[in-house]
């Protein structure tokens, strides 16, 4: 563990003043009073190498300021222990530091002089004792003591060099600092070297020879040093009592980087600086890495440039290179431990012609298309906030978070935007009270505790390199519920405005809630740091809202609360203040400053003869800086004379008019020059002035200040004038006023709301407001307020304004936002054609036009602004002339509506005015979507500014879904569409689109449009849509409801997307929430698409298609309600009953009960009669008329009149010429069908079908049979015996022709007959009905078909398929690879049964492929398909090399062809002699065999085997002994055959013993 510094240890608040950014000496005050000098020394190795007289010189230099110091200090005694105390400390710690820096032999060439000045207290004159080292202080006499404390002597390990010089500073630091604290005076100047050395070496003389008179202390010394010890030892017990009251924050502090050093990406060339700053205590010591190599500036001179300057750190890199591409570290170290912030470095090279003096002129002359960024060249990164925070309402106490999500294209995920918040322009820093957090795409602001301070307007600002986009929304903090009803809200914003040693005065403001009466006053209540212990401070409420607090213990820290009362009780305290220390400024500065000069490991200090008891001169300057009734606070300069010691003052005061002085302080004398008088009669005047006094006396004193009349010297300020409210939005009102006149330390207004007639005012800010105008948010739609405001100051607050006028809470009309998106669109050699994108705020209103303002830019250095067209533009595109080819321009846009001229745009790239031979039209502009629904939306556009060198002929859509990737659009429209619109179809519900537009002309398509979208398909609830309403007097007209209108919505029909304000033939009425669009006369001229568009919505849109046939509907209903008519369900009709009667009918939609008809033939009127009968039913609107037969008289017209009320209509039914004709026909054969069907007869004639199994069935249907019905079947008029017996449950009747042929054609009859009578039905399979009939049973049988297979044979390899027959109609196709087959003796086709074969004999590797088999059923092609290649013809070939081997073989294998018997019978004595007949190739051999035993040939049974093929058996005269079974076994390579016999010998007389034997047992 490393050992800290004494300083450290004891003194824990000192680290915070070295934390302060604005570092600087305290010091300037004295200069002019200095007498007496130190010299610091700045510690090196030089000082080895100075020579002894050198070194002895400069320790009689110390003993020189050792001399001073004892002066000092026996002057300090007559003042008192407790003054001289402190400079003792002074003394010890300088001396500590002094012997730190000596004992390491520190010195150097330069030396920093500054002058000492010391004045304690009155003490005998004596020799001045030097600072001496450990060796020198040996030869001191025992009796002598020296009044300095040596510090520890430490070697801190692992600090650099810088830090160790940290540490002494701030050792010399609290030397001085007690030093000033006593009012010592310190000057500084500079000398040169041989100017100090003289000075040193006079004052070592002169030193030397005083120190051998006073070698003893004389028995007065002696004491005196002994009380300055007790003092002292008293004063360290107080000081450190004293410094564990401090804050525990002003500890030691490890370095934390407040400003990090960020990535860049740069072009070779090019110089880089990595800036950061970092804070610590003590304070850190920085360090530059590249790559974690620590960079070393001499090693590359010129390279690289470190330098530190008031807190921040730089890292310069020149003419950086492609080995500057790194990673660098800035790495801060002191005692409590490292931090390093890392920063990236990319170089990149230029591809192409480059100038390079064009990067060292500066970024304005750089190319334009060079954007830089942190993160690269050419990169812009486009920040959107989604899902934002909007104006927040909270209340004291409660938790809020604000937060957005944020979108950065494009994203780069190793690189991070930085997040910063703000609070009315104010940077918003974590604390106890609000923190902020960044998850990587979610920023959010959170309030742990809201407190009124916290209400404002907040804005996040969202940083990625160069570009940044902010989002601001106001907060606001409603007051806690009050612990006593009817009490005061709690006041806010307590701070300190002043403090010293005596008091602090606290400030706050004043709330905006009173609690329904007046506030009295307010309580300030008080904490020490580090207790829990409020106390008030007033024991009576203070109006003024400021107060000093007295009676504070010098050095302590406080926080500070306020409550306000009134006459029902006190409120809630406020939120406490930061926490502030009673000390003097003088001493603030110094802890928040560095040591004025940087240590040097030596303290010399010298000192002349003071000039004894001098009294302090009159302070001057004197002044009543602040006034109330309460109290008085006084300020004043302390004296030019005031001797070396401190001073302190004395306040006195009179009546005016009088002389009668009255010192104030009497008790405790003030020390600073600041002080605050109370108990002072309210209404007097008075005068002031004040002395100053030391040990030497009281002076004399100031002038005495101008008459004051104790009372409130600030004026509550005049109410506010001119309250004008104007509409915002639909839930705020932005309120103006007039100023306060006269308004002195203005802390703001407060504003507050009523509704009208409510007589209730509400606030509508709690935290004051500075300015003449704010938003009132939090209103209620469509009611009206009035306001009224008053202005706040310490005083007080003012009357209320007089009310203002009553507005309706509705949102306004505001000139419109910024364009932005300037493009340039097109370019010639005098003129630019420039593009940009709608503001994306309209103010409410449509835009009215555009204005264009363009400048030179020459050398990078932009010209003035000009203006590029005086009239506005209507188009969000405008061709600029009168350019100069070659030259850079700058252009920046403004939109105008009703309200006025919006905010420029932002300036735009530059562009050079050049021709530009682009041929295709440009992108088309002003995407926008309406109508959305959940499978559709209509999508419109505005055509390109650029046309191209041809007219733009037509568009084409394209979309795709909002996340997809680019390579995923799709078109719409394959075709090129002519319209500027496209309804689209056919989307997914819930899915989000987004769209683009391309243009064509003759060159060819242009770029996309900007994207629309995205937008998801949705219905959304409430949708409503345009009816089309047709009146009582036939007035056409498009109706639309919105219930979602704001106040300031419109309703704009359109004509096929083109607004229809000034048509002729429309006419357009709006009310409310409803709108109707009427057509004067509506007619072709009039088709379209007729849209109802809702401004200042969320898109609401409809919208109604009106074509040729809804024109023809919509004109004859307008038709039918200016004429009504009967209207007709149905026109009159004929129609044939069964028994061939004639109906005529028609059917009305509606008839009432007084409905009549009259029938009208041939232009006169018939009455039911024997030929007409009539019929009404008005129930259905049924009218009918039946006729019985019709004769060749009935051909005519049929009317049929309706009369129902004031409606008539009527129908009409011609029937003459062929159309009578044939209606009197099919009457007369209906009637003959219902003769026919009184007996058995055909429901359905005969017809066929052909059956899976490819037989034809001939089929018929028959009805109103019986038992005794007969069916009979004939073919060419010959009968056909059916085997089977019909059964007529089902009422079917078939025959079975199984596979059909050509044989089977004819002509087919069947006759059904019984007692009733009969019916025939006929069916001809001749000519085209036989072959219709043919080709589908050939389309049967070739569906039937297998698939092909494949076969191998000895002969080679056969394909082959089955069907169910085959019929020689059904033609049969090979193919091989796709060619026709020609058929040779090798290559055969064939059918065999059901078996469709391809033979190929002795295939060859020509015969592999792809073979197709096509069955043509005289229509249609069916093909079955196989594969012979491959594995399969390797497997068939194969196998046919097998079974060809086993064909040869079995052909030439050995066979017995014939000539033996299979049983031979053979008389004993014969002689047996068999032939036989053997094949074989090679010949066979030939062997028999008797009982399976080989035979072999002798004389009784002689065997022979002749030219190869006759094999002889013979035996002579045989016995029966020869009986048995034979064998012929032939044999040779290819097998073996064996032909058995059986050899049977009988006895003659054994079988007519027999035959005898046998009849015998019979009987």
């Amino acid at each position: 563990m490393m050992s800290l510094p004494f300083y450290q240890q004891s003194h824990a608040h000192y680290d915070h003043s070295y934390r302060h950014k604005d570092l600087r000496t305290t010091t300037s005050q004295y200069q002019q009073e200095k007498k007496r000098s130190a010299i610091y020394t700045h510690g090196s190795t030089a000082y080895s190498s100075r020579s002894s007289a050198a070194h002895r010189q400069e320790a009689e230099a110390f003993s020189q300021a050792s001399a001073a110091y004892q002066q000092q200090a026996s002057q300090a005694y007559s003042l008192g222990a407790e003054q001289y105390s402190l400079a003792s400390q002074v003394s010890r710690k300088a001396a500590s530091a002094y012997d730190y820096g000596y004992s390491h032999g520190l010195t150097d060439s330069s030396l920093l002089l500054e002058d000492y000045s010391s004045k304690l207290s009155p003490k005998t004159k004596r020799a001045r004792h030097s600072l001496l080292s450990g060796e020198e202080k040996e030869n001191l006499p025992s009796d002598y003591m020296v009044p300095i404390f040596s510090g520890r002597q430490m070697h801190v390990s692992g600090i650099a060099d810088t830090e160790e010089e940290r540490i002494k500073e701030a050792a010399a630091y609290i030397a001085q600092r007690n030093l000033l604290a006593s009012e010592e005076g310190i000057t500084s100047s500079k000398q040169s070297a041989a100017s100090k050395q003289s000075v040193i070496s006079k004052q070592a003389t002169s030193t030397l020879q005083e120190e051998e008179t006073f070698q003893k202390k004389s028995r007065k010394v002696a004491i005196r040093e002994k009380a300055e010890r007790l003092s002292l030892k008293k004063t360290l017990e107080e000081t450190e009592a004293y410094h564990g009251k401090l804050n525990e924050d002003h500890l030691l502090h490890a370095p934390d980087f407040t400003i990090k050093p960020r990535s860049h990406t740069v072009w070779e060339k090019e110089n880089v600086k990595l800036h950061c700053s970092v804070i610590g205590w003590p304070e850190p010591r920085l360090t530059w890495y590249k790559n974690q190599v620590p960079i070393d500036v001499h090693a590359n001179p010129g390279k690289y440039i470190i330098e530190s300057r008031y807190g921040m750190h730089t890292l310069v890199i020149n003419e950086c290179d492609f080995e500057d591409t790194a990673q660098y570290r800035a790495s801060a170290m002191n005692v409590k431990g490292e931090l390093s912030a890392y920063a990236s470095v990319v170089v990149k090279r230029y591809k192409g012609e480059f100038d390079d003096t064009r990067f060292h002129s500066g970024a304005s002359s750089m190319p334009l298309s060079f954007a830089v960024t942190p993160y690269g060249y050419a990169s812009k990164f486009e920040v959107h906030f989604d899902d934002k925070f909007d104006v927040s309402f909270g209340r004291e106490g409660e938790t809020m978070s604000l937060g957005c999500r944020v979108v950065i294209t494009p994203e780069i995920k190793q690189f991070q935007p930085e997040i910063q918040w703000y609070r009315n322009g104010a940077p918003v820093s974590p604390s106890k009270w609000v923190q902020t957090h960044w998850s990587g795409e979610r920023a959010t602001l959170t309030f742990s505790h809201l407190n009124k301070e916290d209400e404002g307007l907040y804005t996040i600002r969202v940083r990625m390199g160069e570009y940044y986009e902010e989002y601001s929304a106001y907060v606001f903090v409603r007051d806690a519920d009050a612990e006593i009803e009817g009490a005061p809200a709690a006041p806010l914003d307590v701070m300190c405005l002043d403090a010293n040693k005596d008091y602090i005065i606290i400030s706050w403001k004043q709330p905006a809630v009173d609690g329904g009466s007046p506030i009295l006053g307010y309580f300030i209540d008080k904490c020490e740091v580090g207790t829990d212990s409020w106390s008030q401070c007033n024991d009576t409420p203070v109006k003024f809202a400021r107060f000093p607090v007295t009676g504070l213990i010098e050095g302590r820290s406080y926080i500070f609360r306020v409550r306000a009362v009134n006459k029902t009780g006190i409120g809630l305290p406020s939120r406490v203040s930061e926490p502030v220390a009673a000390l003097d400024p003088a001493e603030k500065a110094r802890l928040k400053s560095r040591p004025s000069a940087p240590w040097t490991g030596q303290i010399i200090v010298t000192e002349e003869e003071p000039t004894e008891g001098i009294i302090p001169g009159p302070p001057t300057e004197l002044s009543v800086t602040e006034a109330t009734r309460s109290y008085v606070v006084l300020s004043w300069k302390p004296p030019g004379q005031r001797g070396h010691e401190g001073i302190m003052y004395f306040v006195e005061k009179c009546e005016a008019g009088t002389e009668n002085w009255q010192r104030v302080n009497t008790e405790l004398p003030v020390k600073s020059p600041r002080f605050a008088l109370f108990d002072l009669a309210e209404g007097k005047s008075y005068c002031f002035r004040v002395r100053c006094s030391n040990s030497a006396g009281v002076g004399e004193p100031s002038e005495a200040t101008e008459v004051t009349v104790v009372g409130d010297k600030l004026d509550i300020p005049q109410p506010p004038g001119k309250i004008i409210p104007s509409r915002n939005t639909d839930t705020s009102v932005v309120v103006t006023w007039e100023e306060s006149k006269d308004a002195k330390e203005l802390v703001g207004y407060y504003i507050e709301a009523s509704v009208v007639g409510s007589g209730e005012w509400a606030p509508c800010n709690n935290n004051p407001v500075k300015g003449s105008r704010f938003t009132c948010h939090g209103l209620v739609t469509g009611q009206s307020y009035i306001f009224r405001v008053r202005a706040v100051n310490a005083a007080g607050l003012s009357e209320y304004s007089q009310d203002s006028e009553a507005i309706e809470v509705k949102a306004a009309i505001a000139a419109p936002s910024p364009p932005y998106d300037i493009k340039c669109l097109e370019s010639f050699r005098d003129s630019m054609v420039l593009g940009w994108k709608q503001p994306d705020k309209t103010g409410g209103t449509e835009i009215t036009g555009y204005y264009v303002n363009y400048r030179e830019v020459i050398g990078g250095v932009p010209g003035k602004w000009r203006e590029a067209n005086i009239k506005a533009v209507s188009d969000e595109a405008y061709k600029i002339s009168n350019l100069k080819e070659n030259m850079v321009y700058q252009f920046q846009v403004a939109a105008m509506n009703i309200a006025g001229l919006g905010a420029p745009s932002a300036v735009s790239e530059c562009f050079t005015c050049e021709e530009w031979t682009i041929a295709v039209p440009g992108p088309p502009q002003s995407l926008k979507y309406s109508e959305v629904r959940k499978t559709s939306l209509v999508l419109q556009w505005k055509p390109p500014v650029h046309c191209g060198r041809t007219p733009v002929t037509g568009y084409f859509v394209d979309l795709k879904e909002a996340h997809a990737k680019e390579d995923q659009w799709r078109g719409l429209n394959e075709a090129a569409i002519p319209n500027k619109y496209l309804k689209v179809q056919g989307l997914t519900e819930g899915v989000s689109y987004v769209f683009r537009v391309r243009a064509i002309n003759q060159a060819g398509v242009g770029k996309p449009s900007d994207l629309a979208g995205p937008v998801v398909a949705e219905t959304r609830p409430g949708t409503k849509e345009v009816v089309v309403n047709v009146d009582d007097d036939g007035v056409i007209s498009l109706n639309f409801e919105c219930d979602q209108m704001t106040p300031n919505s419109e309703f704009v029909w359109s004509k096929d997307y083109v607004p229809t304000e000034d048509s002729p033939r429309l006419e357009v009425e709006s009310k409310g929430s409803k709108t109707k669009m009427t057509f004067k006369d509506l007619g072709e001229d009039d088709l379209g698409i007729y849209s109802c568009d809702v401004t200042d919505t969320d898109g609401i849109a409809s919208s109604y298609l009106i074509d040729e046939e809804e024109l023809k509907r919509l004109l004859a209903l307008s038709h039918d309600h200016k004429f009504p008519t009967v209207p007709a369900k149905s026109e009159l009709a004929v129609e044939i009953l069964e028994k061939g009667q004639v109906r005529f009918w028609m059917q009305a939609e509606k008839l009432s009960g007084n409905a009549k008809v009259n029938y009208i033939f041939n232009d006169k009127e018939i009455f039911e009669g024997p030929k007409y009968k009539m019929h009404i039913d008005r129930n259905t609107g049924i009218i009918e008329m039946f006729m019985e037969k019709l004769l060749d008289e009935d051909e005519g017209t049929y009317t049929f009149q309706i009369q129902d009320g004031k409606a008539t209509g009527h129908s009409t039914l011609v029937l003459l010429g062929d159309v009578y004709k044939k209606l009197q026909k099919e009457a007369e054969f209906q009637r003959q069908e219902w003769i026919r069907k009184q007996g058995p007869h055909f429901a359905e004639y005969l017809s066929w079908e052909v059956t899976n199994e490819c037989n034809v069935l001939l089929k018929c249907k028959v009805a109103n049979i019986k038992k005794e019905t007969h069916i009979v079947w004939y073919k060419d008029e010959r009968e056909i015996s059916v085997d089977e017996k019909h059964d007529f449950k089902d009422g079917i009747c078939t025959l079975l022709i199984t596979e059909f042929s050509k044989k089977d054609a004819g002509i087919y009859e069947v006759i059904l007959k019984d007692d009733r009578g009969k019916d025939k039905s006929r069916l001809k399979l001749v000519d085209e009905a036989f072959q219709e009939l043919m080709s589908e049973v050939c389309k049967t049988i070739a569906l039937s078909a297998s698939d092909l297979k494949i076969q191998s044979t000895a002969e080679g390899i056969r394909l082959y398929s089955f069907v169910t027959y085959y019929v020689d109609d059904l033609k049969v196709n090979w193919s091989h690879n796709g060619t026709g087959i020609k058929y040779t003796d090798r290559v055969k086709s064939g059918v065999t049964g059901e078996q469709i074969w391809l033979q190929i004999n002795e295939p060859t590797p020509n015969d592999k492929g792809k073979y197709i088999m096509e069955l043509f059923d005289g229509k249609t092609g069916h093909q079955k398909t196989v594969d012979l290649s491959g594995q399969a013809y390797d497997e068939a070939f194969a196998e046919f090399q097998r079974l060809k081997q086993a064909a040869i073989a079995e052909k030439n294998r050995a066979r017995v062809l014939g000539g033996l018997p299979d049983v031979v019978t053979i008389q004993e004595g014969k002689a047996l002699n068999l032939t036989c007949t053997v094949w074989g190739d090679p010949t066979p051999e030939v062997s028999w065999l008797k009982n399976e035993k080989l035979l072999a040939s002798d004389e009784h049974c002689n065997l022979r085997f002749e030219a190869g093929k006759i094999a002889y058996f013979t035996i002579n005269g045989v016995s029966t002994s020869d009986s048995g079974k034979y064998g012929l076994v032939v044999k040779n390579k290819y097998g073996t055959e064996t032909s058995d016999f059986t050899v049977s010998v009988f006895i003659p007389e054994e079988e007519a013993r027999k035959a005898l034997s046998e009849p015998q047992k019979s009987k």
